[in-house]
């Protein structure tokens, strides 16, 4: 017989799951099978697969060693390991064991948080750095989270087989700004659950061409080539690839030397270049924007006052109430010196 005792990096998993990544080589009717047995139980209750685990609870596996052993491989969830997880979270005040990353990444990293608690770490993603790799050389945000999770301890490479810390929403490449991401399942499950619902407020800062006359809610449709990466917006529907969108523009300085507009963004809907796209569309292009910016206003800036990136940052999410630790929070960062530098102290 083989026990596993679920610790609170697998709470929120369902039975079966666990049972495929500890059995990793067995087929899924293997696993209800036995579990319709009862050679697999859960709590030393019959049960079905369907049941969300919590800290706490026991699954026991009544398997010869040969058939344990023949449905496992060597990547596969190790029993022994969970328990020695188990004891160096309870036991250990060594510090942590996993060095992945120097010394010099991880206190460059640290700079970047802004808000952490035990499930979900709040980042202020500089330009130039994707949110999640896109080949297999990338280093984005998301392996720096883990990272510095593993060197800080919070997590162990063990911890892994179970769940990955990951980032919940994407900001482009060039896009400065708020990352949010899940350091447990539970907290990548709250995070996700508000993208979807749309209970986060998400405001971004953007600097725009021309004296913006455009404040409101904008409601139009979006269609992504993928091919170019970019996308087209319509005021009508375009097909069964056009998505709906809205967009929510509030106009807070004008600089009329530079006719330029500072606007605070409230992004309703979450697609693909939306505000980048939409604002052009609209005629309102982002100051640095090479993909959908105006090239002569781009390089007069580039001239004048070394804009080398698009200004638009991710500066506020708000946390609708609830009875999480960040719940009710107002998450913000600071905008970037060119922003004061263009429009004074904001």
């Amino acid at each position: 017989m083989r026990e596993l005792i679920i610790e609170d990096k697998q709470e929120g998993y369902k039975l079966q799951k666990i049972c495929l990544r500890y059995l990793d080589k067995a087929p899924q009717s293997f696993i209800y099978k036995m579990l319709r047995k009862k050679n697999i139980v859960l709590n030393d209750k019959k049960a079905s697969g369907n049941e969300v685990l919590k800290v706490g609870d026991s699954i026991k596996f009544y398997l010869s060693e040969e058939t344990i052993m023949g449905f496992k491989s060597d990547k596969s969830i190790s029993d022994k390991s969970i328990l020695e997880c188990s004891l160096a979270n309870k036991n250990s005040d060594k510090g942590p064991q996993n060095k992945s990353i120097s010394d010099k990444k991880i206190k460059n990293f640290e700079s970047l948080i802004v808000y952490e608690d035990k499930d979900i770490i709040i980042l202020d993603k500089p330009v130039n750095v994707l949110s999640q790799k896109a080949g297999p050389k990338d280093y984005s945000i998301n392996e720096m989270i883990i990272d510095y999770l593993l060197e800080s301890g919070s997590i162990k490479k063990e911890d892994m087989q179970f769940f990955s810390p990951s980032v919940c929403n994407r900001l482009d490449r060039n896009t400065a700004g708020l990352i949010l991401a899940g350091k447990t399942p539970h907290g990548s499950r709250y995070l996700s659950s508000l993208l979807k619902e749309r209970s986060l407020k998400k405001y971004y800062m953007a600097v725009v061409k021309g004296n913006c006359k455009a404040s409101g809610i904008h409601k139009a449709y979006l269609k992504k080539d993928e091919k170019s990466n970019k996308v087209t917006i319509s005021n009508n529907f375009g097909g069964k690839d056009s998505q709906y969108i809205e967009t929510s523009i509030e106009l807070l300085k004008y600089n009329s030397k530079e006719d330029i507009s500072l606007l605070r963004i409230e992004l309703i809907t979450g697609k693909s270049h939306q505000i980048r796209a939409h604002l052009s569309y609209l005629g309102y292009p982002i100051i640095g924007d090479l993909k959908y910016g105006d090239k002569t206003f781009n390089n007069s800036f580039r001239s004048n006052f070394k804009v080398s990136n698009q200004l638009l940052k991710a500066y506020m999410v708000v946390f609708p109430e609830g009875n999480e630790k960040v719940s009710g929070k107002i998450i913000s960062v600071k905008p970037d010196v060119i922003i004061n530098k263009l429009f004074g102290n904001i």
